[in-house]
């Protein structure tokens, strides 16, 4: 098959699952996978021509986005956005070469980071507020959490590590249509070839019997659940106890399947309350269900690959998909169709299974496989079991208003 038309069946089989995802809703329990599975579409056989790109794949800035004033952002003037500096630097590490952010990058050398008022006005003097707003022109939508857990597991399977977790399969086809399509640049197409077709990669399920996946493993750990929602988080730590060390796991791939919650899943089969389907509600049922885990996990066709990187130094939080390490509690996953990765964004929103506020400048670093919609974002809580603990609770309304440097501000109006 040459590579042209192996484009081209891709492409039309984008277009034809663009459609469909647009019109489903994002699925509300549990927390999203965060690290880098941008648009992760299933590729199925298509006509060898592919249409030209919809004009509907990229949003207009102006259908959901609408310019305001610092004054109308809930919690600005209360908020210390000098712990914002930090992730904001590594985001201009990454940013600061672009024209449009050129400007506010290299303003940040002048500013006493010491001063929160010098701070504030830096961020009032360079960027412009512009309110996210759905579809239908509402501002509220849903904020759930994520956070880096900690595994145990070896090198070897044996004893209690059974549960293997894979870097990726080298049948697996990941194309980036960027080169051909920029408006697509948050897209990629994940396949496998079958003869002269293309079609889609195995399930979580599939995985199962298929020999695809043999001698992939990286890592073997005690916990089908764990290593679940190890994937669900996007990476984590690993403590190998054969070794005395800690390794972390970061994305590396995906088998492009849509993520499904397996909490919905408990819900709509009367297993779980709503509010019980948390990520702990979740572990507590597959405690009591052993016999059942493997059907609920086969419930999200979605499967994650890792690679390994080394721990340089223990506070530095996982790689979004910006490239920079995340920063607890002042990190947060987007949907790029919607908010530029890299900016600055507003959130009003409340602490986890609390009415108490939680109103505080965040930086976009991340992406989810479920993080979908304009008024969506994941929360990035940090690294440990409390983190864990906040981010398995977290599903809160929100209101969100991203900050755009000048120049790209006038070019959204």
């Amino acid at each position: 098959m040459t590579n042209r038309l192996l484009t081209a069946l891709l492409l039309a089989s984008f277009m034809a699952a663009c459609a469909t995802k647009s019109a489903q809703p994002p699925t509300p329990v549990p927390p999203a996978p965060a690290a880098s599975v941008p648009g992760t579409i299933p590729v199925v056989p298509a006509p060898a021509v592919p249409p030209a790109p919809a004009a509907t794949v990229t949003p207009r800035p102006a259908d959901y986005l609408q310019r305001v004033s610092f004054t109308d952002i809930l919690g600005w003037s209360e908020d210390d956005q000098r712990e914002a500096w930090a992730p904001l630097l590594a985001s201009c590490r990454v940013l600061a070469a672009k024209p449009e952010w050129k400007q506010a990058c290299a303003a940040t050398a002048s500013v006493d980071i010491a001063d929160v008022s010098a701070v504030r006005r830096f961020f009032e003097s360079h960027f412009v507020p512009h309110q996210l707003r759905n579809s239908d022109g509402g501002t509220q939508g849903m904020v759930t959490g994520y956070y880096e857990p900690l595994l145990r597991g070896s090198r070897k399977r044996g004893g209690v590590f059974q549960t293997p977790l894979h870097k990726p399969p080298s049948d697996l086809l990941t194309i980036d249509l960027a080169g051909l399509y920029p408006e697509l640049k948050n897209f990629r197409l994940r396949g496998r070839v079958v003869g002269n077709k293309v079609v889609p990669y195995f399930t979580r399920s599939e995985l199962d019997t298929q020999a695809s996946l043999a001698g992939t493993e990286l890592l073997w750990v005690d916990s089908p659940i764990e290593a679940f929602f190890l994937q669900v988080q996007g990476s984590g730590r690993v403590f190998l106890a054969d070794a005395n060390e800690t390794v972390r796991l970061a994305y590396a791939d995906q088998n492009g399947h849509p993520y499904r919650s397996i909490g919905r899943y408990l819900v709509d089969r009367g297993e779980l309350m709503m509010e019980q389907a948390s990520m702990q509600g979740i572990q507590a049922w597959a405690a009591s269900n052993p016999r059942r885990l493997k059907e609920l996990l086969d419930a999200n066709p979605s499967y994650v690959f890792f690679k390994e990187e080394a721990i340089s130094d223990p506070g530095i939080g996982p790689k979004g998909a910006l490239g920079v390490p995340l920063t607890a509690q002042r990190s947060i996953a987007i949907d790029p169709q919607f908010t530029p990765l890299g900016a600055p964004v507003f959130l009003s929103t409340t602490l986890p299974n609390s009415t108490t506020p939680l109103r505080r400048l965040m930086l976009a670093q991340d992406t989810g496989g479920a993080i979908r919609n304009p008024v969506r974002a994941d929360f990035f809580w940090g690294f440990g079991k409390d983190a864990g603990e906040l981010a398995g609770k977290m599903k809160q309304s929100v209101q969100m208003w991203v900050l755009l440097p000048t120049p790209l501000a006038l070019s959204a109006r």
